[in-house]
């Protein structure tokens, strides 16, 4: 039920600005409730004319989100458009810059700076948070601005706001460190109490200091997960990213940190920003898990699923919380169940429905329902238009996949021309997608398993119960593998395990040589000299061991039903894993187009090793990866970049930390 909105002073003055705080509260409480359309009703009605410091960026801040739901150019530039207003209104609330005699001033005097704590604290309340609203303007204004613009020089410009955003934070960090030490320190003066225990100086309102926390918090992230090449140069400017440090402020401000739920802050007592901080907090642990190990904690994100969903038990972004903690632990049915309520609970934001959708048709593919899988693409081509070239690929990889050849030829041959760019650059699956679409046209409207291609790309396998690998992807596996002629890593082709070697192995020992492997079913003709034969084995075989791979090693975080228990033996499934990879390291050279293959084999055989405990032997393959060197490729795979080359160093790195940590793979 909703409560009714706080008192709001009709008549605004700059002195009273604070005043306005119990108001927008309520917006993002039903905001966060999914009443988007009366929050954004209440601040128009308060606020006709934009000019109130909290509803202004507020406001503003409402409209950046539904821009970057929605994608569409009018919605982007509309929210371009309002952060520039709210930061107007900011600029006109912050504390007047010095003369230029006070400036030089402060050179010499450091208590007459205007770049440090002791300048922020001569200002008023009023100036510190308008200092703070300024910032998060500025920083909403450029994610915006670098999704939307086109060039070069337009994300230069950009990356510069959002340089001068993390000095702010920084300087409104220090400020807050400054005055809680000299709270500690005059609090313990007379104590003899430890000042190991830092207190808080209750002077600075909750409201200001959750903003600052958040900004710090994300700062540091996002400096934690640079490629090391950028980041050194970011160093080179002072700025560096401290993950812990981090996630420490994100989660000091809703109480997290303890591990304690009675240390948990209420409704009544948080401070302004705090949802914000939960929600960062949930896409790091449950979406860049796939990218990173290094501070990812589950459990921290179903305390915080579960805290969110009593306060907000019709909050769409909670819902899509758990229903992505429900697929990070292995259980997509669940996770269906979240994003059908998380579109039902609110009719509003019609592309809020669209995140549902994408998620919706990862959790089919991880229980490998291609029919209902490529429902939602199909939805999305329809509707979204986040990347209409991804969707496209996906409806056509699915109809592809159930033999309906005719319409997927149709979605393939436009997928080229609907891929986007951002700041100049193409956007990394796509380009992998219209590779695909191309080399489908291009073999006569064939791709092999390209839906659970796919479905690894978008980690649907890793989170796949393991009877659903078991029964119904490995048996695709296998049908694929019998196309090409060949059997399981592991079998004979009657499908009873073999003493030693793989399937290639036991062809060689009958007589046969390595380019007649392959023509041992079909119409008779040398399967092997196909255009594109060999990189269907590749493919074919690296997802064979990606199955095996987690059929013996679940993913770590993987909540498995208690009544379920592999038929396969751990070892055996090990065993059958390794011989897929090592067919794909034996057959690389002769890829001809998704040279991709080789390198990710080597990263997926590097994580089979380290859960086998091997670690050393782990830490080689990675080396091999990150190293920059060609692997098992022909002259072709030597030029240039592969596919997603970028996305699996990232991942790599993280392995490789994740080694030193002893943390599974």
């Amino acid at each position: 039920m909703s409560r009714p909105p706080p008192p709001v002073p009709t008549t605004y003055t700059p002195e009273r600005a604070l005043e306005d705080l119990p108001g927008i509260h309520w917006v993002l409480h039903e905001f966060l409730q999914s009443r988007m359309l009366e929050s954004e009703e209440f601040c128009d009605r308060v606020d006709p004319n934009k000019e109130r410091l909290c509803f202004a960026t507020g406001y503003g801040v409402i409209q950046a989100i539904k821009g970057l739901m929605s994608f569409e150019d009018k919605d982007l530039l509309s929210a371009i458009n309002h952060m520039k207003r709210g930061t107007t209104v900011a600029a006109a609330h912050r504390k007047p810059p010095p003369s230029l005699a006070g400036r030089l001033a402060g050179y010499i005097v450091p208590g007459l700076s205007y770049s440090g704590p002791e300048w922020v604290a001569q200002m008023t309340d009023v100036e510190k948070h308008a200092e703070l609203m300024y910032a998060e303007g500025l920083y909403y204004k450029s994610l915006i601005g670098i999704v939307y613009s086109g060039d070069w020089l337009s994300f230069i410009k950009e990356m510069l706001n959002l340089r001068t955003t993390m000095s702010i934070y920084r300087q409104l960090g220090k400020y807050i460190e400054a005055a809680d030490a000299a709270y500690t320190a005059s609090h313990y003066q007379n104590s003899e109490e430890s000042l190991d225990v830092p207190l808080e100086d209750p002077s600075i309102d909750r409201h200001f200091r959750s903003g600052v926390y958040v900004g710090l918090g994300l700062s540091h992230l996002a400096l934690s997960l640079m490629p090391s090449r950028l980041l050194t140069i970011v160093e080179m400017f002072g700025y560096r990213g401290d993950r812990m440090e981090g996630l420490r402020l994100l989660e000091k401000v809703g109480g997290w940190t303890s591990g304690d739920d009675k240390d948990v802050v209420s409704q009544a007592d948080e401070g302004l920003r705090r949802p914000m901080c939960d929600m960062t907090l949930l896409i790091f642990h449950l979406v860049l898990s796939t990218y990173t190990f290094d501070g990812i904690d589950v459990n921290m994100a179903r305390r915080i699923v579960e805290w969110n969903l009593k306060t907000y038990p019709n909050g769409v972004f909670f819902l899509f919380g758990a229903g992505r903690l429900a697929l990070v632990c292995s259980q997509p049915e669940r996770a269906l169940e979240y994003y059908a309520k998380a579109a039902q609970c609110q009719s509003q934001y019609r592309n809020l429905h669209h995140i549902s959708w994408w998620e919706s048709a990862t959790a089919s593919f991880a229980l490998w329902d291609v029919k209902a899988s490529k429902e939602w693409w199909s939805r999305l081509r329809a509707e979204a238009t986040w990347s209409k070239a991804t969707y496209a690929y996906g409806e056509a990889a699915c109809l592809a996949s159930l033999g309906e050849h005719a319409a997927a030829a149709d979605l393939m041959a436009k997928v080229t021309g609907l891929r986007q760019r951002i700041a100049g650059k193409s956007i990394p699956i796509e380009k992998f997608a219209a590779r695909k679409a191309r080399k489908y046209l291009a073999q006569g409207n064939h791709l092999v398993l390209p839906a659970m291609e796919l479905a690894y790309v978008f980690s649907a396998i890793a989170h796949a119960p393991q009877r659903i690998v078991l029964e119904k992807m490995i048996p695709d596996v296998r049908k694929a593998l019998e196309d090409l002629g060949l059997a399981e890593a592991g079998c004979e082709t009657s499908g009873k395990p073999l003493l030693n070697g793989s399937a290639i192995d036991s062809d060689r020992k009958r007589g046969d040589s390595e380019e007649e492997i392959g023509v041992k079913t079909g119409s008779g003709t040398a399967k092997s000299t196909r255009e594109g034969y060999w990189d269907n084995v590749c493919l074919v075989r690296f997802l064979e061991g990606v199955c095996w791979r987690y059929v013996a090693y679940p993913d770590p975080d993987a909540d498995p039903d208690s009544n379920e228990s592999s038929p396969v033996a751990v070892d055996d499934a090990r065993r059958r894993a390794e011989l897929a990879f090592k067919a794909v390291f034996q057959h690389g050279p002769k890829i001809e187009l998704d040279h991709y293959i080789v390198y990710y084999a080597h990263f997926e055989y590097g994580r089979l090793l380290a859960r086998s405990g091997k670690k050393d032997e782990a830490r080689t393959y990675f080396d091999l990866v990150l190293s920059g060197k060609a692997v098992e490729v022909n002259s072709a795979g030597r030029k240039g970049k592969y596919s997603l080359e970028n996305a699996l160093h990232v991942r790599t790195h993280a392995a490789v930390d994740a080694l030193k940590q002893d943390r599974l793979l």
